[in-house]
């Protein structure tokens, strides 16, 4: 199974190489076939030429623009058009996430899962200096999807998640533009029956750069795309459900 990864980036020539290059040693001690796709958004810094200049010594690093308007959800977007493998990962380029994570997914759905998610906040999980209160929003707002999806998952804001291609496919169309896809993909891939198993995962502060997400222009977003997905859950009747596979482990975890 061919994994790639997909890595929007913003303003990220400070952390982009160490980012791909800890992927890549990561990906080939364990095997894996691989390639790293970083989709610039906009950037001011040179971080698509960083990425370029990576491309010369492996050719599995590659660097796209994103055909969008700016904004985060527009860019993974761009780069799930694009991707060439049997799965997908999503990763950030500042480095929070960690590549052995990365490893951890691939083998989920080598053993059939449709989707691999990780979380923050199980026993195992490792957190590094998350400001205290974005974590109190986060925790607030995965508690309610959480309640209200009653799908016992709760770290469903994070993007650092994989899913098979054929997972991607089921998605569509996708709604979201900027941050607010961190929940829509997973939502619904849940209620449209895909399989998932979730992990502990390690997640550190950037060391550079800043920050992309606003909390206070993304309330409203993440709000909407809880409701239509809750809405799709409760009232299609299941019409965006893929067919059942019967070799695939039961939906959820």
């Amino acid at each position: 199974m061919k994994l790639s990864v997909v890595i929007p980036a913003h303003d990220e020539a400070g952390s982009i190489e160490a980012t791909l290059n800890g992927l890549a040693g990561a990906l080939q001690a364990a095997s894996i076939d691989y390639e790293l796709l970083v989709v610039d958004d906009a950037s001011s810094d040179g971080t698509l030429e960083v990425v370029e200049h990576m491309h010369v010594a492996d050719e599995r690093i590659r660097g796209i623009r994103s055909h969008y308007p700016p904004g985060y959800g527009f860019t993974v977007r761009a780069g799930l058009e694009r991707f060439s493998g049997d799965a997908v990962a999503i990763v950030m380029a500042d480095g929070s996430d960690a590549p052995e994570d990365v490893v951890r997914y691939h083998r989920l759905l080598e053993e059939g899962y449709d989707c691999a998610f990780g979380s923050r906040f199980v026993r195992g999980a490792t957190v590094r200096d998350y400001p205290r209160f974005k974590l109190f929003l986060n925790r607030l707002a995965n508690a309610w999807i959480r309640l209200i999806f009653r799908h016992g998952y709760n770290d469903t804001t994070n993007a650092f998640k994989a899913y098979r291609r054929e997972v991607i496919e089921t998605l569509q169309p996708l709604l979201s533009n900027h941050f607010n896809l961190t929940v829509e993909m997973p939502l619904k891939a849940i209620v449209r029956g895909h399989t998932f198993a979730v992990v502990p995962i390690s997640w550190t502060n950037r060391t550079t750069g800043v920050s992309k997400l606003k909390v206070q222009e993304m309330g409203s977003r993440y709000l909407f795309i809880v409701l239509y997905v809750f809405l799709e859950h409760h009232l299609s009747r299941g019409d965006y459900r893929p067919p059942p596979s019967p070799s695939s482990p039961k939906p959820g975890t």
